[in-house]
């Protein structure tokens, strides 16, 4: 099967369905903040909570330039823009995402810290310019050539610059029960071991600051809870999600598959 991120993940009138979901949910559309909007707009394992950590994780600072490979809706890139303080260019395969997201950085006034390009994660060198962060969220479970993805972060980054992700991985336990949030089955699932990945991200050129196994921590539909109607993976993936709920918390419980943060860095 050939994956094609618009027609997996692309969706009409999403702006719209986000904005309805949230005022259901009794959001006032007008006011909305960043954390109003965060259960419909950060779109990966634990939400805006685990986009904090890994800043923290990775000590991000005001005005540091990041590039947000995979960002989707924007959620963690408005998130390190007005709570972090720093600059973020989002590049996201999916064009629908990129303009929902870019109403979304518009509403909520970021668009000064924050802006969005259509783009494919294993071509960043083309995003121009260095970058202090490249930053990535639950983006490459997709993509299967992680040699060419890691090497082109390190093309983008400044010598010394930090990648900081948060990616599922391969557990001790295979293989992992699908259908998952990113495949209905085996075709288009990549993911490998930690071990393996490290390996390749440090041949790439990197060097490991931090790196830590996140699968208990993180809350959402792995956990096995329910779904609300204003959450994202609702949105997007309608009914679907119960299968995949019940899928995650197996591949979760079973160690099928795990999570992980890491900060690392361009030597």
């Amino acid at each position: 099967m050939i994956y094609d991120a618009n027609t997996y993940w692309g969706r009409q009138g999403l702006e719209r369905a986000i904005l309805d979901a949230l005022a259901a949910a009794g959001k006032e559309i007008d006011r909305l903040t960043v954390d109003d909007l965060a259960p419909a707009d950060q779109f990966h394992s634990g939400g805006k909570n685990s986009t904090v950590r890994l800043a923290r994780l990775a000590s991000l600072k005001p005005v540091m330039r990041v590039l947000d490979v995979g960002g989707g809706l924007g959620g963690p890139a408005r998130t390190l823009a007005a709570e972090f303080g720093c600059q973020v260019t989002v590049v996201d395969p999916t064009e629908s995402y990129v303009r929902t997201g870019e109403a979304l950085t518009a509403r909520l006034r970021l668009t000064d810290r924050v802006s969005h390009r259509a783009g494919d994660a294993l071509a960043v060198d083309t995003a121009g310019g260095m970058f202090d962060v490249v930053w990535t969220q639950n983006s490459g479970m997709n993509i299967a050539d992680k040699e060419r993805l890691y090497a082109g972060f390190a093309r983008v980054l400044r010598p010394g610059g930090l990648l900081a992700f948060q990616e599922p991985m391969a557990g001790p336990v295979q293989p992992p029960i699908f259908p998952v949030m990113w495949a209905p089955d085996a075709t288009t699932n990549f993911l490998r071991a930690p071990d393996a990945m490290r390996a390749v991200i440090e041949a790439a050129g990197f060097r490991v600051s931090a790196w830590d196994d996140v699968t208990s921590e993180l809350a959402g539909p792995s956990t096995g809870a329910a779904v609300p109607a204003h959450a994202i993976q609702r949105i997007i993936m309608g009914e679907a999600v119960d299968a995949i709920t019940r899928a995650g918390k197996r591949n979760r419980d079973e160690r099928r598959i795990v999570m992980t943060q890491a900060v690392l860095v361009r030597a």
